[in-house]
């Protein structure tokens, strides 16, 4: 068969052909804009506080956590794009008009570096004059932008490259493990580019240079994307999964508040078509879980004479199986989304203060080069790039042939071991830093100290990270794909508001100035001990998330006994 049976269509809007859409014949086009974008973004992120710092005059504690609000909000707004993608526009569409958001924002920044009107006065003694009003709001508009952009692009990316392989052709469902490494892989490679040609070229030659080129970069991205156009398989909007779940929510309160129960001998309403009432989406079986939303599809005694078709009836007065199972997905993932959490908030350190104590540190390589302080992430992305190739040729192999499992680990099992390595990651930056700051001379010691640190943190986000991507797409619906990605996502939006707010919280207690942990001057800070708080959580987060997983019961592990009548409208519920 060389049509697909996912709904997917091609640009003329017939059923996607096989053998000329979708595939590896589209995805790398995904992937090389997804390098591009990586890039702008990382080259931005990675230099941001040192130019509000150097150029803007904020203070780095202040600096750090409007850097790390930037990135939450830019991973929150996730939510946004993925709404906008499953209800109007689709998934292309939606990464297409955010791209020119996030491009207009780059040129905003660009030339918020360029114009010296856009910037305070050049100070080289503090205390410094601050920005202006009219100079910080042009700049946190300009992040404002590039933040939508993210927000829109980021959840239809990994989604839009998964649509392109066929879930019910086994060969491309192996294909589509593999997209998601090699997706991994892209953003890494653009990463890495972004924290050292782009950071290089900013110390170099300036800022306004340094985020002039990842503007190019941004729109080549733009480019890049649509020149694969005619290759690509594409699902039709199917309308908000969130109105779908307000609807599940109203009306099993409205029949419980009737008194209606749900039992053995009840009437769950299913339409009578092949395809689920929800546009382009499937039907779902039902599942025993969460037995009181079954109440949204418990058919009175009304409903059931009524001579309204099925596939009209008011879905705020009765919804099908598939729609309540819809939302009981997306409940089902919320403890495996909630502690997987606490590694972002870890994360959040590798754009802000990992990059400030490498700022202190021996940054020498040989006589003449120096490494930029923006570019020491480069530990972390170069990790992701060596091992994703070893993990997908070699470790998979390996682990298929001792688990019996195709990918080797399960999703749940990937996330763990990420989890598991991001408290050595902590405990090594703590005892780093110890060593750093009681050095005689902290700025004598070489910043390769930080490898480990680095090394181990992208270790974990190799394994989270592609963890996430094959869970939180494989356990989503037809429906809730976009909002699916976003959901991960916005973890790291929500791990970066979250650093925002610990930060605060050690401020406080501790004091800013005197004995504070978290000062100014980080030679005088006791940042060891913050990292030591992070290490803590993720020990418990740990704990917390093998309980959860271990309890987890998917869309494959759920139970579903189920019975259809002969008229396909009726489906009994078995308890």
């Amino acid at each position: 068969m060389t049509l697909v049976s996912n709904g997917c269509v091609d640009f003329r809007g017939r059923i996607a052909d096989k053998r000329r859409t979708g595939g590896w014949k589209a995805s790398p086009f995904i992937i090389v804009n997804e390098v591009a974008e990586r890039l702008a973004f990382f080259a931005v992120a990675v230099s941001m506080v040192l130019y509000l710092v150097r150029e803007m005059h904020e203070s780095l504690p202040n600096a750090a956590t409007h850097v790390t609000d930037w990135i939450g909000a830019a991973y929150v707004l996730t939510l946004l794009g993925a709404f906008v993608a499953d209800a109007y526009l689709g998934r292309f569409l939606t990464i297409i008009v955010f791209s020119l958001i996030y491009f207009a924002g780059m040129v905003m920044l660009t030339i918020s570096a360029k114009l010296d009107s856009l910037r305070p006065p050049l100070c080289l003694k503090r205390p410094c004059s601050p920005a202006s009003d009219n100079q910080t709001a042009f700049l946190y508009t300009a992040l404002g932008l590039i933040a939508i952009g993210t927000g829109g692009i980021k959840p239809c990316v990994s989604s839009f490259g998964a649509d392109q392989f066929d879930e019910e052709d086994e060969s491309e469902v192996v294909k589509k493990y593999a997209f998601f490494n090699w997706f991994f892989f892209g953003i890494n490679m653009g990463a890495l580019l972004g924290i050292t040609l782009m950071v290089y070229v900013q110390q170099e030659k300036g800022f306004a240079w340094g985020f002039g080129i990842p503007t190019i970069t941004m729109f080549t991205s733009i480019v890049i994307l649509v020149a694969g156009f005619s290759s690509y398989r594409y699902k039709k909007p199917m309308g908000s999964p969130f109105t779908r779940f307000v609807q599940v929510i109203v009306v099993a309160i409205k029949n419980h508040v009737r008194g209606v129960r749900v039992t053995s001998n009840d009437k769950l309403y299913e339409v009578t078509t092949q395809e689920s009432a929800i546009f382009g989406a499937r039907k779902l079986i039902h599942t025993p879980q969460y037995r009181f939303l079954d109440k949204a599809a418990v058919m009175i005694e009304d409903q059931e004479t009524s001579e309204v078709p099925s596939i009209t009836r008011n879905r705020w007065n009765l919804c099908t199986v598939t729609q309540v199972e819809e939302f009981k997905c997306f409940i089902r993932v919320l403890p495996i989304w909630a502690t997987t959490i606490a590694l972002s908030i870890s994360f959040a350190q590798l754009s802000t203060f990992f990059i400030s104590q490498a700022a202190l540190m021996d940054r020498k390589l040989g006589s003449n080069f120096v490494i930029p302080s923006g570019s020491i992430p480069v530990f972390s992305a170069i990790n992701a790039l060596i091992l994703v190739p070893i993990y997908e040729k070699l470790i998979v192999p390996f682990l298929r042939n001792k688990t019996g499992h195709h990918r080797g680990l399960t999703s749940l099992q990937r996330m763990g071991v990420g989890l598991f390595i991001s408290i050595f990651a902590m405990a090594s930056a703590a005892v780093v830093e110890h060593k750093r700051r009681n050095h005689s001379n902290p700025t004598s010691l070489s910043v390769f100290w930080l490898f480990p640190q680095f090394f181990l943190m992208g270790s974990a986000e190799v394994f989270t990270y592609v963890g996430q991507l094959e869970f939180f797409y494989d356990e989503a619906t037809d429906g809730t794909r976009s909002i699916s990605s976003a959901m991960f996502l916005s973890e790291i939006g929500i791990g970066s508001w979250l650093s925002t707010a610990l930060v605060k919280i050690v401020e406080k207690a501790t004091g800013k100035e005197e004995k504070g942990w978290l000062r100014n001057d980080l030679n005088a800070s006791k940042l060891d001990y913050f990292y030591w708080i992070l290490m803590g959580i993720n020990v418990v987060n740990l704990v917390v998330y093998m309980w959860v997983a271990r309890r987890y019961k998917g869309r494959d592990g759920a139970s579903a006994v189920t019975s259809v009548r002969d008229d396909s409208t009726i489906i009994d519920h078995q308890s």
